[in-house]
């Protein structure tokens, strides 16, 4: 071997072995959370993966999910043209045409439908990567339907929804200066490993660390002070026993709630029936740990609470859940405090980054003044108060029973049906419609029931805006050429306004020139910033401003954080809807949804280090570190059930259907409470949830908590 064939086999970038080190970003999580890449690129070819150094948040350091995106984009199932349906629905058998003709029989086709049913009948909806939102927003809206939905429909909405419902605002933890930190439902070695650091930075200072999850999670054994390991859904009932505890104990901060809060009488009265024994009762925590864990919380503050996206409101209480969660909070004075609960105000696509841009003028400026509730609004009048968007869990029975109106067409942009309970009704529905376009990086069962297939890229082939916490702004560079006949997602959503022949001069204009116009007014220039090896600090950014709502009042109806809320009241009153509390009501949905023989709860959704939902399936290296789908369960229901690790069960619901996994023993779980991770097609755990099992505040499904049988099936 020559000294050059070593460098190259070595991988060394330099003149000689023809190998150059391109910057670029993984997408894969929350746009706050991105982590810089290094990309090793040879002949145009990526050849390697490494975390940037110095890259805001991530600093060098990549998850499993970064490291495997080399061969995630590379799959063999990557589309490469645009192409059109020339068989049945499903069947996945299309021709190749060229963009023009892509563009001009979208174009065609919605129009008509627009013309004959008006634009409501259009849904533009969008799943992965949440970067080019505002475009599909903006498009949807210049079309002239609020008929916009997105994957947060079972996301992070609730929890947003609950915030907002309360303080008129979204709050975040300010982890750095707490004395005590509440981690309701996090694992972040799991799922947000710059998370995960920051708690282990809080601990080594001398922070109290809480853990609240029904798991004995990496977070909860390596940090936990104590750890609250209660039953899945049963959040509400322990926030509402920890709020006895702390206002009949003196514990709250009177001064906090007699200036800031609305409805505390009433509340007290709710929570006053959650005794300790109660609360033990409901939760299976012990009562000496709730009563610890609720001093603590009370008595050594400031506290900083942080809850993931769902692990609180993937139930069918699950909005209430996390509103009495937001109470306790309240209750204890750690609401826009230092160490507490910071204020956060949305910078660009859903991130707090400490300067202002017009996100909401690019949207909102082309919101439509007439038509339709959008698709979920009757059906959850609260979700259509809070949430400028669709609640896509109504599409499929929207579709299907055509009311309050028909939907006859769909631009879903990464649509994974898989989101959905029993994602085969979503298929069936979309099966139904006169229209489908579809766009993807890989062939995937919702790209096989389209009419229409446009091929996109990934984030390391196109170009990107993006900003981060701290005040830092990027745009990346494409660091290869887009594969095959691929374009940019917001690309694409241009090229389709302009086929449209829509009124909106800047979307028409192209997606350089939408860039341009977001960063007009920062003091940094699109040049500027791709030149830049590292994200840019921009000049108007400042750091966390903690009182403002203190002093100005909190943006609700009564100017104060609302225990009771004034909005629910009025829309429970408007629709007649007895079943909307204004208060955070507790109610168990274990024995909603029964099966025959149910013995145990299943919970279906915990994340796994190696994908998210079921993108990087796909690839084999990242498969590899859980190749088949399993169940965790605890010993005793081993022993119960007579399995052995490795053996075949069957999990039945009151879905109808039934999914045969592996059994995985494990002592992090209680018993009769087991563990199934989504997003595998052979055994898709989001087909036991009824599509009926929603909460009826955000019309979240409930897939954390459903009554199961679990049957041996088999070694």
């Amino acid at each position: 071997m020559t000294e050059l064939e070593r460098l190259i086999q070595a991988k060394i970038p330099g003149p000689e072995t023809g190998i150059e080190v391109r910057h670029g970003i993984c997408d894969i999580c929350a746009p706050g959370a991105h982590c810089g890449l290094d990309a090793y690129v040879k002949d145009g070819r990526i050849i390697k993966i490494e975390g940037t150094e110095g890259f805001p948040g991530s600093n060098g350091k990549l998850c499993t999910k970064g490291a495997a995106n080399r061969e995630y984009i590379y799959r063999e199932d990557r589309l490469k043209t645009p192409m059109k349906r020339v068989g049945e629905r499903g069947e996945g058998r299309f021709e190749a045409i060229s963009w023009d003709e892509a563009y001009e029989t979208v174009a065609d086709r919605l129009n008509r439908i627009k013309a004959e049913s008006g634009p409501d009948a259009v849904m533009f909806y969008t799943g992965y990567s949440k970067w080019l939102r505002p475009w599909l927003h903006r498009l949807a809206y210049s079309f002239g339907t609020l008929n916009y939905a997105t994957e947060s429909s079972s996301c992070f909405r609730a929890t947003q929804m609950a915030w907002s419902t309360v303080t008129g605002d979204n709050y975040g933890p300010d982890t750095p200066h707490c004395n005590t930190f509440l981690g309701w439902g996090c694992n972040g070695y799991m799922s947000a490993y710059q998370l995960a650091r920051g708690i282990e930075a809080a601990k080594a200072r001398g922070a109290k660390i809480i853990i609240v999850d029904p798991r004995l999670t990496h977070t909860a054994r390596k940090v936990a002070d104590i750890h609250l390991q209660l039953h899945p859904g049963t959040d509400g009932a322990l926030a509402l026993g920890m709020c006895r505890l702390i206002i009949e104990n003196g514990w709250y901060d009177k001064e906090f709630v007699g200036q800031h809060v609305h409805g505390f009488d009433g509340f007290k009265e709710l929570a006053s029936h959650y005794t300790l024994e109660k609360t033990e009762e409901i939760t299976g925590v012990p009562a000496e740990k709730i009563y610890e864990a609720a001093r603590i919380y009370a008595t050594n503050g400031p506290a900083a609470t942080y809850s993931p996206s769902a692990t609180i409101t993937h139930h069918i209480n699950g909005y209430n859940n996390m509103r009495a969660v937001i109470a306790l909070q309240a209750i204890c004075g750690n609401l826009d405090r230092p160490g507490g609960m910071r204020l956060l105000h949305p910078t660009y696509i859903y991130t707090d980054c400490g300067f202002d841009m017009p996100e909401h003028e690019f949207i909102h400026s082309r919101r439509p003044k007439d038509g339709h509730n959008c698709v979920g609004g009757e059906r959850f009048p609260v979700w259509n108060a809070l949430v400028d968007e669709a609640q896509a869990m109504d599409l499929p029975r929207q579709i299907e029973e055509g009311k309050p109106y028909p939907i006859r067409a769909l631009l879903a942009f990464g649509m994974n049906h898989r989101m959905f309970p029993e994602p085969e009704k979503m298929l069936r529905a979309i099966d139904k419609l006169d229209f489908v376009m579809a766009t993807d990086l890989f062939d995937t069962e919702v790209v096989r029931h389209a009419d229409i297939v446009l091929p996109v890229c990934s984030s390391l082939e196109r170009s990107e805006l993006n900003a981060y916490p701290g005040g830092f702004l990027t745009c990346t560079e494409p660091v290869i050429d887009p594969l095959y006949e691929s374009r940019n997602d917001c690309e694409v959503i241009c090229g389709l306004a302009k086929a449209l022949g829509l009124d909106d001069e800047l979307l028409c204009a192209g997606y350089e020139e939408t860039m341009n116009w977001f960063v007009k007014n920062l003091g940094v220039t699109l040049k500027q910033l791709r030149k830049a090896p590292l994200p840019i600090k921009v000049q108007s950014a400042h750091p966390p401003v903690f009182g403002q709502r203190r002093q100005e009042g909190f943006p609700t109806r009564t100017g104060k954080v609302e225990l009771y809320s004034e909005l629910i009241a009025g829309i429970a009153a408007e629709k007649g809807r007895s079943d909307l509390n204004p208060l955070p009501d507790y109610r168990s949905s274990q024995d909603v949804s029964p099966v025959d023989g149910a013995n145990a709860t299943l919970v279906i959704g915990s994340r796994l280090p190696n994908a998210i939902h079921s993108r990087f399936h796909g690839v084999s290296w990242a498969r590899s570190l859980r190749p088949a789908p399993a169940v965790d369960m605890s010993p005793s229901d081993a022993r119960n059930l007579g399995v052995e690790e490795g053996s075949k069960v069957r999990l039945t619901t009151a879905s109808g259907s039934s999914v045969v996994v592996s059994a995985h023993i494990t002592g992090t779980s209680n018993p009769g409470e087991m563990y199934l991770y989504h997003g595998y097609a052979e055994a898709d755990g989001n087909s036991l949830i009824p599509a009926s099992h929603l909460d009826p505040y955000s019309g979240f499904p409930g897939y954390r908590q459903i009554a199961c049988r679990v049957e041996r099936i088999g070694d």
